[in-house]
């Protein structure tokens, strides 16, 4: 079997040590407060090293191409060392992915909405599992790289529509249009700013979203997955806030911590945190 292109190296003293495809990087990590289990040697086999002092900044960037590709949970992503330290993934989603393509194969063309969808594993994962999907974002640039990471998946003509827009703006659009899905999925950021410069605050924003997305859920939906990396959002907030939206629809909440994990002895990293509603069966 072909080994995932992620891998958590090490963590500890606020730092990680993770594998993306042939590139070792370093970043921070304010939760991994232990030590490393590995030597300073071990640490020393990154290719670059991201740190917020004095600015954000990478060390050895160099070192790096200007973007490269990695299989990550049977999806094919094109990444790149931004300014703030991401590259273009989320890897703690993995098992999410995995499993909303099995759950979208147990229904025909299900309609999935993807909100706040960045990059897209959360789009191209269900399109995978033969889902009509809905991506929606506010930035144009990681929604072209998100359309890339579709070509690249060989999914640019599945049945994805991609869109440009403030979520609340859009959701009330698809409201007045009568439009439902089966699935959706959200990871609200804990602040951010709309296309048009409309400001989300996750604490002002998320009951009046979640209302949004109760009105658009079908007769007969499979599940919605709400997830963030907001502090004081923890798994059983976010399983309150689905079982109070969702009351009266059959089916059941569970929650946990995402995690980053990978090589063999890695202590898994708390990344953000899920909870998620599935239809009773």
């Amino acid at each position: 079997m072909k080994p995932d292109g992620y891998e958590l190296l090490d963590s500890g003293e606020g730092r990680k040590l993770e594998r993306f495809g042939d590139k070792i990087l370093e970043r921070p990590a304010s939760q991994a407060v232990w030590k490393p289990d590995h030597p300073d040697s071990h640490w020393e086999r990154a290719d670059a090293r991201f740190d917020r002092e004095q600015g954000n900044r990478w060390h050895g960037r160099h070192r790096l191409p200007d973007e490269w590709e990695a299989e990550i949970e049977g999806i094919t992503f094109r990444l790149s060392s931004t300014d703030f330290g991401h590259l273009g993934v989320f890897p703690e989603q993995r098992p999410m992915w995995k499993w909303m393509r099995e759950i979208c194969k147990t229904r025909k063309n299900p309609a999935v909405l993807n909100l706040f969808a960045y990059s897209g594993g959360a789009t191209l994962a269900p399109a995978q599992g033969g889902a009509s999907v809905c991506h929606v974002d506010a930035s144009r640039g990681m929604t072209d790289w998100a359309r890339e990471n579709a070509r690249r998946n060989r999914l640019a003509d599945a049945p994805i529509r991609w869109i440009v827009d403030d979520v609340p703006v859009f959701l009330g659009r698809e409201i007045r249009r009568g439009r439902q899905y089966d699935g959706i999925i959200l990871d609200p950021p804990s602040f951010g700013r709309g296309a048009k410069g409309e400001t989300f605050k996750i604490e002002e924003r998320i009951n009046p979203l979640l209302e949004q997305v109760r009105a658009l859920l079908s007769d007969t939906p499979l599940f919605v997955l709400l997830s963030c990396h907001t502090p004081g959002f923890s798994p059983q907030v976010l399983k309150n806030l689905l079982e109070q939206h969702l009351r009266g629809v059959p089916g059941a909440v569970d929650c946990g911590e995402m995690l980053l994990t990978g090589a063999r002895g890695a202590r898994p990293l708390p990344s953000g945190n899920y909870a998620r509603w599935i239809a009773a069966q």
